[in-house]
């Protein structure tokens, strides 16, 4: 009943397909696989400088796993939460750390109550070319959030020259 109704109401106000307006088109970079290896290895890298082993993971814009790296001697915990990073990073378009801190605020919206795969734990960085996110790094395995996002930011710097 609903359906004729709907096809009733389309006749009648003359809308049609042809006459809608066209779907808007979008352009956007993407973040290429060696890039993200690129990245994932100098992220670990910069860690095991400092003493640390860690896990690395890089995601593309949407989220999806590009890259997973795990140290020499890595707990293997640290490769679910080090993804999660990654993945949160690149979604909010923020870092987790910042995430981190907004959610803090008595009566902030807390995305991660909706979405189980997001962290608000220190680690995740978001890749960006220009204002536009391209993907986003975790890093996992240091004794603090800020000693992981130094080595994502780390990773990041390594390909930033060619981030274009």
């Amino acid at each position: 009943m609903l359906r004729f109704h709907t096809l009733a109401v389309i006749a009648l106000t003359g809308i049609s397909a042809a006459t809608a307006d066209p779907l808007p088109t979008e352009t956007f970079k993407v973040l290429t696989l060696t890039l993200a290896v690129e990245a994932a290895q100098a992220a670990i890298a910069a860690c095991k400088a400092d003493g640390f082993a860690v896990t690395a993971a890089v995601v593309d814009r949407a989220g999806n796993l590009q890259v997973l790296l795990a140290g020499d001697g890595v707990s293997v915990l640290s490769r679910d939460i080090t993804r999660r990073k990654a993945y949160t990073a690149a979604v909010r378009r923020l870092t987790t750390t910042e995430l981190a801190k907004a959610i803090a605020a008595p009566g902030a919206f807390n995305p991660t109550l909706y979405d189980t795969q997001m962290v608000a734990v220190g680690g995740g960085v978001p890749i960006k070319l220009g204002n536009q996110v391209i993907g986003g790094i975790g890093v996992g395995g240091t004794p603090s959030g800020e000693k992981d996002e130094a080595c994502a930011n780390a990773g990041i710097a390594k390909i930033s020259d060619r981030l274009n």
